[in-house]
């Protein structure tokens, strides 16, 4: 969260931007010295602050990316009636092309640790052979597809999932439903490791692919909607014109095949495929896949998600659509990348 002497320079400079340092010394309500406004600034700087020119020249706007990154009390926000959140209740058409375009998702300390969990997660995979490497990826795949059901609703347990995926063994008093879309899960996350390089480059008709695998048999239709469709628990309505849909789909694979940065492209895939809604059903599903298919096609660690709660992992998700605000999101995955480091291809040496 943002201090009171962040907050009180946020507001002067919605207010009265752009603006000059020495504006801001006399104006702001907190008062503060102007070394403190200048390290202040700094460290808002490019979350929630651009600047524009050099030394005295230099002004201070709010950044474009200011929705993307500003603190967010959840609670608080979760405590307001939908009708009060003052959420944005249609599909936001510059979110793409004119923000994330421009935006670094991870600050500069969050990306020093992200890096330094891919590199324990390089030495762990080093001494595994392809058994050992496979038996733990089986592992995170079990608790992968259960708790990406979960989130869905899905009623089967982990313990049930496990014996459902290893031994075809049918949950007793269990929706045939539930057991197909846990089977699907898994058939899906087979096929991306049996073809890394799928993905490569990202495409509308390969992110259709591997949603068709997710939705099969469950009377979901393939591909692209032509229709309408709404979203739970929030007034937040996706695009329903197909066309423009195909559109906000090629910008997202656009926007991911010019990224370099892996992390970045994962937390895309993972908030923008689930924020376009582009397929009747499985959309959520859809993004965890195609998601954890790019981290494992340049080598790295794949997220099971298994610690987040699920109504945590939905209320980040909702505070995206209705905000466009990637806080909370950004800090589940980074959480949970730390967490499938930690868990899964992490063998301790036997003892003598």
């Amino acid at each position: 969260m943002l201090n009171k002497k962040q907050e009180a320079i946020i507001d002067f400079v919605l207010a009265n931007q752009p603006v000059k340092r020495d504006a801001i010394h006399k104006g702001v309500k907190v008062k503060m010295g102007d070394s403190t406004i200048r390290r202040l600034l700094l460290k808002m700087t490019p979350e929630l602050i651009k600047t524009n020119g050099q030394g005295k020249a230099r002004t201070y706007s709010i950044s474009d990316a200011y929705e993307l990154f500003v603190p967010v009390d959840l609670e608080e926000y979760y405590n307001l009636l939908p009708e009060e959140r003052n959420a944005k209740k249609s599909f936001n058409l510059d979110l793409i092309s004119k923000v994330l375009s421009k935006a670094e998702l991870f600050t500069k300390e969050e990306m020093e640790h992200l890096f330094t969990l891919h590199d324990k997660y390089t030495k762990n995979i080093a001494p595994l052979t392809n058994s050992e490497y496979k038996k733990e990826l089986e592992i995170l795949a079990i608790d992968l597809s259960w708790k990406s059901g979960e989130i869905e609703g899905n009623t089967y347990t982990l313990l049930e999932t496990e014996v459902l995926l290893k031994y075809r063994e049918l949950a007793e008093g269990k929706k045939r439903e539930d057991a197909t879309m846990l089977l699907n899960h898994k058939d899906a996350l087979d096929f991306i490791i049996a073809e890394p390089d799928y993905l490569k480059p990202l495409t509308i008709s390969r992110i259709e692919d591997i949603h068709s695998l997710l939705i099969k048999n469950l009377g979901v239709e393939r591909n692209i909607r032509k229709r309408g469709v709404g979203v739970g628990g929030t007034d937040y309505k996706p695009l329903s014109v197909h066309q423009q849909i195909v559109d906000v789909m090629q910008q997202m694979c656009d926007l991911v095949n010019t990224r370099d940065n892996v992390f970045e492209k994962a937390l895309l895939l993972l908030i923008l495929i689930s924020y376009i809604q582009a397929f009747n059903d499985g959309n959520k599903r859809t993004a965890r896949i195609i998601s954890n298919a790019i981290l494992m096609e340049y080598g790295y660690c794949p997220l099971s998600y298994r610690s987040v709660k699920a109504s945590d992992y939905k209320k980040a998700m909702l505070l995206f659509y209705e905000q466009n605000n990637l806080t909370e999101f950004k800090k589940i995955f980074i959480n949970q990348y730390e967490y499938a480091v930690n868990k899964y291809f992490n063998l301790e040496p036997e003892m003598p």
